[in-house]
């Protein structure tokens, strides 16, 4: 065998005159591991071509071992085994205290940490699987960025995020999807992209039966339905909110900002949904979502599959107070309201609180007769 044109036996003889204690390490760890995966020979399978191999961005170590699903390269071949598990989507190994899955028993044990506060971070109380992830997320509490894009000079706080940002002005897009012809920047946007091919949902709510594609989905989903946790709170009014882009959103309503333009007319939006609406409608720009059943049309795909549940029948929303079903998160939202005794509508003439936004828009309209204000309540958009 070959290694960069020199015997592999040469080599091994060259290096153990000088550093002997080396070889014979790599030598039991070879042993070791032909014992472990039942291969009787060091044969180790490397691409012939050796002008093939990618290197990493930020160093010079020949990456052989390619991945044949998402062409991902690796230094060691046990490195591509365990990113193979990645693909196959097997998580056998469970965390008794969270339910979470791994591939492997070393990621599991890895992720244990989480819940032994081995690696707790000082300023917020948030625990990491490893020194790494720590080191990592102080950077949110310090503002340093080590990493620097050296095209718009953009920083961030890891090289993995530089390296996916550079795609961006390289257009490159090295994953795949073997099942259509749609590529992606970063290895974990192709393993969301593959459980639309596959059906997978792997995550499931333990406060309901629904189950999500991504992490991501789940929290969002039991943020917005399952809980009335509303850290966000408007600087104007004082309303509070949910997420920070629903906050975000609110505040337009105050500054009367329009930040979206239209680019073939001067139209300003508020709202992505809104502006995609207007040049469906005014510029016959973009894709209408039809409804098989009834022809109606969307400007989302969100808004047709909500739509498709009331042909369906399909109530995926319970309440967990009178096991009511509902078609959309946000009606069951609604309904939730008639059990608890929250109360985040105030009227600014009386200081009255209400349950629901229709309310207090009827009470401030009797009310702001005093104050003076006419059609406060009025859409701009």
């Amino acid at each position: 065998m070959l290694l960069n044109g020199l015997d592999l036996r040469k080599f091994f003889t060259l290096y153990y005159l000088q550093h002997p204690t080396v070889i014979l390490t790599v030598l039991i760890l070879f042993a070791c591991a032909a014992y472990c995966t039942g291969e009787s020979s060091f044969e180790v399978k490397v691409e012939a071509d050796s002008n093939d191999i990618t290197e990493h961005p930020h160093d010079d170590k020949p990456r052989p071992y390619l991945c044949t699903v998402c062409d991902k390269r690796f230094t060691m071949k046990g490195h591509l085994k365990k990113h193979k598990q990645t693909h196959t989507g097997d998580k056998l190994y469970s965390c008794t205290q969270c339910e979470k899955r791994f591939t492997t028993q070393h990621y599991l044990k890895v992720h244990m940490n989480v819940h032994s506060s081995k690696y707790k971070c000082t300023e917020c109380g948030k625990c990491f699987s490893s020194k790494h992830d720590l080191t990592v997320h102080r950077r949110i509490h310090s503002g340093e960025k080590p990493f620097e894009c050296t095209v718009c000079s953009k920083r961030f706080t890891q090289s993995v995020n530089l390296v996916a940002h550079s795609r961006i002005h390289s257009g490159e897009k090295p994953f795949k999807c073997p099942e259509c012809d749609k590529a992606f920047s970063e290895s974990g946007h192709l393993t969301t992209h593959m459980r639309v091919h596959t059906g997978d949902k792997p995550y499931k709510c333990s406060l309901c039966d629904k189950s999500f594609s991504t992490t991501g989905s789940l929290q969002r989903h039991k943020r917005h339905v399952h809980s009335n946790r509303r850290p966000y709170d408007c600087r104007y009014c004082g309303k509070r909110f949910q997420s920070c882009c629903y906050l975000k959103r609110h505040v337009y309503t105050h500054t009367g900002a329009k930040p979206l333009s239209c680019r073939h007319c001067s139209d300003c939006f508020r709202h992505h949904g809104t502006l995609k609406a207007h040049l469906l409608k005014s510029h016959n720009e973009g894709t209408w979502f039809t409804c098989h059943i009834c022809d109606k049309k969307f400007s989302e795909i969100g808004h047709l599959k909500k739509h498709k549940l009331r042909h369906e029948g399909v109530k995926p929303y319970v309440c967990y107070e009178c096991s009511k079903s509902f078609c959309t998160a946000a009606e069951l939202k609604h309904h939730q309201l008639k059990h608890s005794d929250y109360k985040q509508f105030c009227c600014g003439s009386c200081g009255k609180y209400f349950k629901c936004k229709g309310n207090v828009v009827r009470h401030f309209n009797k009310c702001s007769v005093k104050l003076g204000y006419v059609n406060v309540f009025a859409r701009r958009d």
